[in-house]
């Protein structure tokens, strides 16, 4: 293996996509298991940016955050966005359901953001949205919460009936624009 890279998550399906992209480079990626206070802000990427920067500073190695916001269009603008982990939690999915019935608009998407950083300060950014839409029953899982009411766009399926094995080239595109830079020295 050629260079390391450290990871910030625990989440299992994070690190699925992180190795499918970084294996194909011959990158080795470790996880950093260090826990980072996760910031209130307004967007996915300031949460990315902020603990990429304090971790690659902290431990000395590079780092990368990566950070996704889910939005459902009928809640409003950008919600629940990077508030997601509280707003699901709080908000049953039969709540969200009647919410979308009485607007009528079953689409969202997820904001997903990446932040590879360098204990010098350097940082790069990425960023990309998946459109999804949202299933008026539940499916799959009922544990799923609202995964087992989104879907991908094109996709009758719930994420709560998926593997998480084949969802990786949907989510995976930053890791693997990360990948590409670092083969090309960034």
């Amino acid at each position: 293996m050629g260079k390391t890279i450290y990871l910030i998550t625990k989440n299992e399906a994070k690190i699925i996509a992180a190795k499918s992209a970084f294996e194909k480079y011959g990158i080795e990626l470790k996880m950093l298991d260090v826990d980072y206070p996760e910031i209130q802000a307004d967007t996915s990427m300031e949460v990315a940016r902020y603990t990429a920067l304090i971790a690659a500073k902290e431990n000395s190695v590079d780092v990368i955050r990566e950070d996704h916001s889910v939005v459902a269009n009928a809640l409003g603008q950008n919600i629940p966005g990077p508030y997601a982990n509280y707003i699901i939690r709080k908000m049953p999915v039969e709540r969200l359901i009647q919410i979308m019935k009485a607007v009528g608009d079953w689409t969202g998407f997820f904001d997903i953001n990446a932040v590879y950083a360098h204990p010098d300060g350097r940082y790069l950014e990425y960023s990309f949205k998946v459109p999804i839409k949202f299933s008026d029953i539940q499916k799959g899982d009922p544990k799923g919460g609202w995964h087992s009411i989104m879907m991908l766009e094109d996709e009758n399926r719930a994420f709560s009936e998926y593997n998480v094995l084949e969802r990786v080239e949907v989510f995976n595109k930053n890791f693997v624009r990360i990948a590409e830079d670092i083969s090309n020295g960034k």
